[in-house]
This record gives structure tokens, C-alpha cells and sequence, in this order.
């Protein structure tokens, strides 16, 4: 049996989260996390960038349950490359209550995609963050979405807010709808109606645009971090989660992003996480959407959120 050693310095996800004082809506959606393995049962690939802790399905159900979330949309993480086994997996443990986005290769037979999409997959994501990923060659992605887009699946795509200049033509171009991950990683030590921001939602605007307003652990700068009880954690990411929430009501997501791969300062309390959403979506009716509605439109379309 292959042993896994962590990337030195790898910060393991929080143990013992915080009780939310938060209560999400009934039937609310964590629309973004991950599995890790377990190494020992789902081995991590030989051309990852990094090696995480273990942090598989049992963990990540148990999450679930603590935090009062309802379902969860497993995102493939990077370590695992195109192997889906992991994700696909915790997908069919959850009783219909997740959903996964997978990574293929261009080379990916129908076949494979309907057994895929039978599993409960519904989108792959396209990873453009030069430290994930050695490249990210445009043809061989639209391959990739010329092939998923009879399934009616998304294409989630992952970038830094100043790369998106260069690529918002190839995004356009997908014959998919689009899901964003963290707001495109915006600076935010620049102004939310700074020129790089506006170009984002400009870019929303104007097409197909799924936006997941997660993640203000990895966009701050000057904190204050989500630990010891924080109440109005990440102030200085709240005014670019507050905007695209009040711009596009009825296409935003949030998701915990559990394990956390690869942050580097520290690891924020996942509970103190869901007491961040009231920062973003400040009104029920903003909360009922961007945790049940939307989601639930996406991943589970037809279906009652209480069931």
C-alpha cells in the first residue's frame, strides 16, 4: 500500500468547528468541497502539486450535519487529477444529497461521461491557477465542453482575477453555462468598483454566468480571520461578495471549500465560515437564494430541496 507524506507545512482542516450561529435554510447547499482521499483507499496522483491530509467522505458528511447543511456539490480536487474515483465515490454515498464536478481529459469517451453522469456528475472544471496546473491548453478544454454540453452539464472554471482579460473570449466561446469560482479571485485591496472588478461582472453580465461567492479565507488580506469566535471575519472581502450578490441574485452559490487545500496562513473554523454569509447576502430573501434556490436549480433541477 503506497504512504503519502503532506506537503511540508500543509495545514490540515479544522478540527472541532464551531456550532454556526447562523441557521442556515432548510434545504441550504454547500455548492463547493472537496475529498481527499483517503490516500490509502483513493491514491492521490503522481502529478500532483501538492499532498494533502486525508479528508474523505465521512469527514465531510459529518461536516454537513454539524453545520446544518442539506447537500453538498463535490468539487475533483487537483491532487487527484483526472481519477474521479474519490469524488464519484462520496457522490453515491450521500443518498442523492450531492452532486460532483469531475476533471476528464479530452480524450474521454461517451460512454465514460454518461457512466459519469449516471453517478450524479454535472459539470468539470477547468483550472487555469499556474501553481494547480502545468497548462491549460484552450483546444483541448473546448474539446472537453463541446463533449459535456449534450449532458447539459456546466463548466466550472477557476482563474485570477487579473488573468481574466486574456481568457473572458475563450469563456465566452464555451458552449456551456459558466460557474465561477470564488468571484475570480479578485484583489481586494482594490476597489470593488475598481476596473479589474468591473470587468468581472461585466463579464457575468454578459454571459451565462454561474458566480460562487465562496472563499474569503484565500481573498483577504487584512482579515480579521474566521477563528475564536470572530462575528465579521474577512471585512476587507465583504464589499466584492456583497456586490455580486445585490447584481446577480439568482445566480450566485456559496460553498465551505472544505478541506481547504493549500492555505498557507492559517485555517479558518468552518462554522465561523457559514456566520460569514449574512456579511455577503445581508437579506432572506438574498440567503434563500443563494443557498437553496440557486443551487438547487443547477444541481437538483425539479427537485423539492426538502425532500
Amino acid at each position: 500500500m503506497e504512504t503519502f507524506t503532506k506537503t511540508p507545512g500543509w495545514l490540515d482542516w479544522y478540527a472541532n468547528p464551531s456550532t454556526p450561529r447562523f441557521q442556515l435554510p432548510a434545504g441550504a447547499v454547500d455548492a463547493h468541497c472537496h475529498v481527499f482521499g483517503p490516500g490509502a483507499e483513493f491514491p492521490f496522483a503522481p502529478e500532483r502539486k501538492y499532498t494533502p491530509c486525508d479528508g474523505g467522505k465521512e469527514d465531510l458528511f459529518a461536516l454537513r450535519d454539524h453545520l446544518g447543511v442539506s447537500r453538498n456539490v463535490i468539487v475533483q480536487a487537483t491532487c487527484h487529477g483526472a481519477d474521479n474515483s474519490a469524488m464519484v465515490d462520496a457522490v453515491q454515498s450521500a443518498g442523492g444529497r450531492a452532486r460532483g464536478v469531475a476533471t476528464v481529459r479530452p480524450d474521454i469517451s461517451e460512454a465514460e461521461l454518461r457512466r459519469l453522469d449516471e453517478a450524479g456528475v454535472r459539470g468539470v472544471r477547468f483550472n487555469f491557477l499556474k501553481r494547480l496546473v502545468s497548462s491549460a491548453p484552450q483546444e483541448d478544454l473546448a474539446e472537453i465542453a463541446r463533449k459535456i454540453a449534450p449532458l447539459g452539464w456546466h463548466v466550472v472554471i477557476y482563474f485570477e482575477g487579473e488573468d481574466l482579460e486574456g481568457l473572458e473570449g475563450f469563456f465566452g466561446s464555451l458552449p456551456t453555462p459558466l460557474v465561477v469560482d470564488h468571484m475570480g479571485r479578485p484583489d481586494v485591496t482594490k476597489p470593488v468598483d475598481g476596473p479589474e472588478f468591473s470587468r468581472f461582472l461585466r463579464f457575468v453580465d454578459r454571459n451565462d454566468v454561474w458566480v460562487k461567492v465562496s472563499c474569503p479565507e484565500r481573498l483577504s488580506v487584512s482579515g480579521p480571520p474566521a477563528l475564536d469566535g470572530e462575528q465579521h471575519a474577512y471585512t476587507d472581502a465583504v464589499p466584492f461578495g456583497r456586490r455580486v450578490v445585490q447584481e446577480f441574485p439568482d445566480r450566485v452559490l456559496w460553498g465551505t471549500d472544505w478541506p481547504h487545500p493549500n492555505l498557507k496562513g492559517h485555517m479558518p473554523d468552518d462554522g465561523l465560515l457559514v456566520d460569514y454569509i449574512p456579511q455577503v447576502a445581508v437579506t432572506t430573501e438574498q440567503q434563500h437564494q443563494l443557498l437553496v434556490a440557486n443551487p438547487m436549480r443547477l444541481y437538483w433541477p425539479g427537485e423539492d430541496a426538502r425532500a
